[in-house]
């Protein structure tokens, strides 16, 4: 990748936790003579990545007329909260523009470059390393455009014989205090964090973002099938905002209480049947198409091996981001949990392809993609030398 493309990358990066439900892009605009103007996706209402680099080039009086833009993501051409950053290129004199993707969004999906293109400026594609990793970037975004739901990915901290939890449920802390620093960035990253009635009733965590600096916190969801939560919960706690899925209707005594409270809301989520059963669950795709009408892209999931089990079962995870600390627990709660029962061939597994190990502190961290999540990551072809 080209220095203005690695640096729109990490202008994009710049974003995370801020411009939700916006996708995170990162401009750079290089005038005639070499002067340089940098912008990138302001929080939602405020400048997108284009318009934040104008203001800035104005304010140090640059000459834009014919100046090259890099972005990474298609310039959007429609009215939503924000003018177009087609049409504030457009009028800025801007001659060239290298875009790294196009824009998932049906209301731009390259009506943006078409845009620019009519306008005269020469625009360049790119199909390589610098797209996939800026549709990397915005996996969520791309999800919620494509598929109508976030990308989800599934928090685990384990010990290296795969024991989550111990026997009678003691889990903190398997892993050390930079690895759940780490897991608090990843945390940030998302639109939503979600947990289960266990957990909550176990644990009582706040699931905030707290060991790294944030903008805004993500949304806190709880699945409660039965409204067991107590209304003193921490997680419903400020700052921020928590959202209460349940199957119980609105004559519930718990679903006013909880609504009283101060930035809770309580939602009804349909109930499905399993398969060869009279069993009924939580309809959890609809939770899903829900979470994505509400503008979440990334869902960040940390919760017991009941709910895990229960989305990786559905195939509904796509990355998992696993903790391994170097120790052995032995008998105890574990991913093992996450097949109804003990598996007869090697076939019926749950396969997944690595992205990523890497050591935090004296843990490892290790990224997964489920066959879900490897269906639709972006990959593209490697880098010519040189380039």
């Amino acid at each position: 990748m080209s220095p203005q493309q690695q640096r729109c990358l990490e202008l994009a990066e710049s974003a995370m936790g801020l411009s939700e439900p916006n996708p995170r892009v990162g401009c750079v605009i290089i005038t005639r003579d070499g002067q340089v103007a940098e912008g990138h996706t302001q929080e939602a209402g405020g400048p997108h990545a284009e318009a934040h680099a104008l203001s800035v080039a104005r304010q140090k009086g640059l000459n834009l007329a014919g100046a090259t833009a890099w972005v990474s993501l298609e310039p959007c051409c429609h009215h939503g909260r924000t003018p177009p950053c087609s049409q504030a290129l457009i009028g800025a004199g801007i001659g060239h523009v290298e875009v790294a993707c196009l824009d998932p969004n049906p209301l731009v999906a390259g009506q943006g470059i078409e845009q620019l293109r009519r306008a005269g400026m020469t625009v360049n594609l790119d199909s390589g390393a610098w797209s996939a990793k800026a549709r990397q970037l915005n996996i969520g975004f791309f999800s919620r455009m494509v598929r109508a739901k976030p990308w989800v990915r599934m928090k685990i901290a384990a010990s290296l014989d795969g024991a989550t939890a111990l026997e009678n449920g003691t889990s903190q802390w398997i892993t050390g205090p930079a690895a759940r620093a780490d897991g608090h960035a990843w945390r940030r990253r998302a639109g939503a964090l979600l947990t289960g009635i266990g957990t909550v009733r176990d644990d009582d965590p706040r699931l905030d973002v707290r060991l790294v600096p944030i903008a805004r916190q993500p949304l806190r969801v709880v699945v409660d099938s039965k409204l067991k939560i107590s209304p003193q919960a921490r997680i419903l706690q400020a700052p921020g905002s928590c959202l209460v899925y349940t199957t119980q209707d609105q004559h519930h005594p718990q679903w006013l209480a909880l609504e009283a409270l101060d930035g809770v809301e309580v939602a009804q989520l349909p109930v499905t049947s399993t398969p060869g059963t009279s069993a009924a669950k939580n309809d959890l795709a609809a939770l899903l198409a829900d979470l994505a009408r509400r503008g979440v892209n990334e869902l960040h999931l940390e919760a017991g091996e009941k709910l895990n089990g229960s989305f990786l079962r559905e195939g509904l995870v796509d990355e998992l981001l696993v903790y391994l600390a170097p120790r052995l627990l032995g008998r105890g709660r574990g991913l093992a949990a996450i097949h109804d029962a003990p598996l007869v061939s090697l076939d019926q597994d749950l396969a997944l392809s690595f992205l990523e190990a890497a050591p935090v502190g004296p843990d490892l961290r290790v990224r997964a993609l489920t066959r879900e999540g490897q269906a639709f990551w972006p990959t593209s072809a490697p880098e010519a030398p040189g380039s």
